[in-house]
């Protein structure tokens, strides 16, 4: 790629949970290889899951990315000694204090700053504090938002024209005020902040805190692509008045196996893909709902049961809950037909296998996008965050998903009603079906998959953007100097 980015030094520093690290590290990558001077903060702990990919990059990369460990402040909160990441975390910890444990990052995060002559630093809009540490020391920071533009859209719809003050208490359904498509949603499908529990109070207080700084950074950076929300990045930049770059799909970087398949710290893919292998091209549905979502033992259990009851052959890859919840004889039922995967999944190659002709998804945005990236229609279960956004936008917009059904926003499995076997059957068959409005479907998702691969090859409308973010960031160092 391009050398404009040269004689410009940025450091980047995630969150630290695996939905968050993954995407900084392959736009760190993406920045590097503009020859911009990459620096990775993170702690200890976290190396195992980054340093590989980075070690790839680097034997081929002109300019190397660079790697700054520091301590993670477990012992200080009263944290396990290894619960560095928010997948990591046993189910019986507190995680008020894993935020703690983050929040005590300040100190070191402030000496790196002191120590080398960064001109940017990316952080991650869950450290809002790194702001004011960057703005202390002289330097710009630049906001990793790992969503899309139409939720930050959404989100503002919501919070400027706040529809639900004048909505009929008995009313469930509302239009989202002043967004270029008819967009509806359900009162249920937003977050309730009447029933906070301890965790959500402090991420409201630390998403409160990125409100009041982000508008003071010197911009957001987003891992989408202009040809797949034309509007509303448009909206986002003239409606909001914010300045924004769109730098992805940023995994199509990772066009190797071995990045594919270690991705997320795992390397355990032989398994599944031996067994796509011997499937018809498009037969298979895919599902996974990210790497910290759980569920009650009555919903996975109709899980279970609507895929068995599908028709379809099936890859369920499931987070370990910490209990059995399997139904009796139903690994025996779906044996040659269905794979439940207990573990972290190559998700990269199982969703670009020629057998894999659909995915249900959580709606998280780094799965999203990877669906669409592979070209593939969705059938859509959101759980919480930004996720009833992004199902709109997959649903109503972009027109390659289908709604399971998920009606009620819910951190804990509890919180949420069970969706049950008949309405998950019911999508997969819609989502994997034949027919005139299937295939419509597919043809879209196919589109989308082409353009996002032409918007981060050279000339594409993100690789321009990247570009254009660069120059912007060598002109205002000229200025400085």
């Amino acid at each position: 790629m391009g050398s404009i980015g040269r004689n410009l030094n940025i450091l980047f520093f995630p969150y630290l949970a695996q939905g968050h690290m993954l995407p900084m590290i392959d736009m760190a990558k993406l920045f590097a290889a503009h020859g911009v001077a990459v620096t990775v903060l993170t702690t200890s702990g976290n190396s195992a899951l980054i340093r590989p990919t980075i070690d790839r990059f680097n034997s081929s990369a002109g300019c190397p990315i660079r790697l700054h460990l520091v301590p993670f402040p477990a012992a200080a909160v009263g944290l396990p000694e290894g619960c560095e990441n928010l997948f990591s975390l046993p189910y019986d910890v507190d995680i008020t204090k894993f935020a703690e444990a983050i929040s005590l990052l300040r100190k070191p995060f402030n000496q790196i700053l002191k120590e080398f002559r960064f001109d940017c630093v990316v952080t991650d809009v869950f450290l809002p504090w790194t702001y004011e540490v960057a703005t202390e020391n002289g330097i710009p920071r630049i906001v990793f938002e790992g969503s899309n533009f139409f939720a930050a859209c959404a989100s503002d719809s919501i919070e400027r024209h706040k529809p639900l003050e004048s909505l009929p208490s008995a009313t469930e359904t509302f239009v989202l005020p002043g967004l270029p498509h008819h967009i509806e949603m359900l009162r249920s499908q937003l977050n309730d902040h009447s029933k906070v529990i301890a965790f959500m109070a402090s991420v409201i207080e630390v998403m409160n805190h990125a409100k009041e700084v982000d508008s003071k950074s010197y911009g957001m950076v987003m891992n989408s692509f202009y040809e797949l929300e034309p509007d509303y990045v448009e909206h986002y930049r003239k409606v909001l008045g914010k300045k924004a770059w769109h730098v992805g799909p940023v995994a199509i970087c990772n066009q190797e196996k071995v990045d594919k398949s270690g991705r997320g710290g795992g390397n355990k893919g032989d398994e599944c893909l031996k067994w796509l292998d011997g499937r018809k091209p498009g037969s298979v549905l895919y599902m996974c709902f990210g790497s910290i979502c759980n569920f009650t033992v009555a919903q996975l259990q109709e899980m279970a049961l609507g895929l068995e009851t599908s028709g379809h052959p099936f890859i369920w890859a499931i987070r370990n809950q910490g209990y059995e919840w399997i139904p009796e004889g139903y690994e025996e039922r779906i044996e040659g037909r269905g794979l439940v995967i207990k573990e972290w999944a190559p998700q990269l190659l199982i969703l670009n296998h020629e057998a894999v002709g659909g995915f249900v998804t959580h709606c998280g945005w780094n799965s999203s996008l990877e669906g669409i990236t592979s070209g593939l229609p969705m059938a859509t279960w959101p759980l919480y965050a930004e996720q009833f956004f992004n199902e709109r936008l997959l649903v109503d917009v972009l027109k390659i998903g289908v709604a399971v059904g998920s009606k009620v926003f819910g951190i804990m499995p509890e919180d949420r009603p069970v969706v049950k076997a008949a309405a998950l059957e019911a999508a997969v068959r819609t989502v994997m079906g034949e027919g005139e409005e299937a295939e419509e479907r597919r043809r879209r998702a196919r589109e989308l998959k082409k353009m996002a691969k032409k918007a981060v090859e050279e000339g594409g409308s993100s690789y321009n953007d990247l570009e254009n973010l660069i120059q912007g960031l060598l002109e205002k160092k000229a200025e400085a100097v």
